[in-house]
């Protein structure tokens, strides 16, 4: 852990509309992944205008999703970026008390789940790039069980533990410069009851 706060919660409208604007929740991404980054950077990896990608960094700023990190150069000019939180949480329960938040819910989930396809998309597309190890490593599964919402709850809280354990230990490995081998990994997990 690095000390920061765990799953920030958003409870909020405008924290959850700056978040989920598409350009944005890239960024967020991006900057979660790099975990210190220039605006410039983060323009090349999102393939967009640095002036740009200053003001929606600016945008997140402003609502506490990102800060200004120490400098990382001598170059006095750059502005340094990194995550405000380990993660940030947004549950049903704090948008369903109006409908203009219960919509703008569904519309940043609608968006979160279509990015988190397309970076699925984009490795199904270079699998063969990836090599054996990793395509061997790899994994896509769907399980359909009969649980009450308690035990979905109980199952995502177990879920999310393991995920963490994992995480913590790449980023300690990291830290440490042992990066030999290791790569990005998204692990997307969805919970949600359904009928036939």
């Amino acid at each position: 852990m690095t000390g920061r706060e765990r799953d920030r919660r958003i409870t909020d409208l405008g924290t959850l509309k700056a978040l989920a604007h598409p350009l944005r929740m890239r960024l967020a991404r991006a900057l979660n992944v790099a975990r210190v980054a220039t605006a410039s950077q983060l323009a090349e990896q999102v393939d967009e205008a640095v002036s740009l990608v200053s003001y929606h960094l600016r945008k997140l700023a402003e609502h506490g999703l990102i800060e200004e990190a120490e400098p990382q150069s001598a170059d006095g000019r750059e502005r340094w970026w990194q995550p405000a939180s380990d993660g940030v949480s947004i549950r049903d329960e704090d948008f369903r008390d109006a409908p203009e938040k219960a919509a703008a819910l569904t519309a940043a989930s609608r968006l979160f789940f279509e990015q988190r396809a397309d970076m699925y998309r984009r490795f199904l597309d270079e699998r063969a790039h990836w090599g054996e190890p990793w395509n061997a490593a790899a994994q896509s599964s769907e399980s359909s069980m009969r649980l009450t919402a308690d035990e979905l709850t109980a199952l995502n809280k177990e879920m999310l533990a393991v995920l963490r354990k994992y995480e913590e230990q790449g980023r300690a490995a990291d830290a440490a410069g042992d990066t030999a081998g290791r790569e990005n990994v998204a692990v997307h997990t969805y919970g949600f009851p359904f009928r036939v």
